[in-house]
Order: structure tokens, then C-alpha cells, then sequence
């Protein structure tokens, strides 16, 4: 199966996001056996070059966060379940929200400048991805501390 122009620029995104949470294409590299040009390569939205299974799971495995598997996983139409909670998951609601409405304004921000010449450019709608992915991230994390909180008040401890 081909994946679409749109599912290889999410793809694309999620290794970017991937790699920078890793430190970067130099430690990347060096976590996935890969030099640091390949690496840029894989995040590169120019580049045909998609990153390696292997290579997706050891830097998944080194930040602790599923990037690429999820965006696979979505693209066969499914999901990952998420890891045991932990304290980052299950901070204050009311400081996840406000981390949600920030990322939110910041992405309102690039597409407001990107829309004043009434043209979107490939440059100004990879910055736009980028802010989504961030408010995409957030958003996971404030759904996490709900859930954990469903979880505590199922099991009677109301805190």
C-alpha cells in the first residue's frame, strides 16, 4: 500500500519530533546507528527517505515516546494504547489546560502570519504542522491526566 503525499508529511513530522526530543540528529544518529546526515534525511520533508523500523523503535525506546509507531499505527486506521501513568501524566489539570490554550494561541499565531499574503507556502504550512503537533502532544498529555483521574475515582481514592 502507497501512503498518501499528506500521511508521508505526517510521518515526515513525527520524526522530527522524534529526533528533536532525542537531542537532535547527532545523538539520533548515534542512538540509531545512522549518521547524522541520514537522520536529517528522515526529518527532511524534501527528502524521499523515511526512517528505518529499527531505527523508529531505538529512538522511541530512548525518549519513551511512540512518534512514528503512533502515526503507523494511524495510518492502518489504529491506535497505541499508552504506557502505565506516571507523575509528568498526571500534573495539575488546570497547568495542562492553560499548556493546551498556549500551544493552541501559538499555532493561531504562524497561521495568521502565514495567511496575510492570502498564500500558505509549503515553508509557513511546515511551520504550521509543527505547532499542531505540539498541541497534539499537550492535548495527549491532558487526556492522560484525565483518564488517570477517571481511573482514581473508580478505585475510590478521590484526591
Amino acid at each position: 500500500m502507497a501512503i498518501s503525499e499528506a500521511w508521508f508529511h505526517r510521518l515526515k513530522a513525527a520524526t522530527r519530533d522524534l529526533v528533536k526530543v532525542c537531542g537532535g540528529v547527532v545523538r539520533s544518529g548515534e542512538i540509531s546507528g545512522y549518521s547524522k546526515t541520514e537522520v536529517g534525511r528522515w526529518q527532511s520533508a524534501t527528502d524521499t527517505d523515511v526512517i528505518p523500523i529499527p531505527a523508529a523503535l531505538a529512538l522511541e525506546a530512548d525518549s519513551g515516546r511512540a512518534f512514528v509507531s503512533s502515526v503507523m499505527a494511524e495510518l492502518n486506521g489504529r491506535r497505541l494504547g499508552e504506557p502505565g501513568a506516571d507523575a509528568r501524566e498526571t500534573a495539575n489539570l488546570a497547568r495542562t489546560h492553560a499548556e493546551v490554550a498556549h500551544a493552541v494561541g501559538e499555532a493561531s499565531i504562524q497561521l495568521a502570519i502565514a495567511q496575510e499574503d492570502g498564500v500558505i507556502s509549503p515553508g509557513e504550512a511546515e511551520t504550521i504542522d509543527r505547532a499542531y503537533s505540539e498541541i497534539e502532544r499537550r492535548v495527549g498529555v491532558a487526556r492522560m491526566s484525565l483518564a488517570n483521574a477517571k481511573v482514581r475515582v473508580v478505585k475510590g481514592d478521590r484526591q
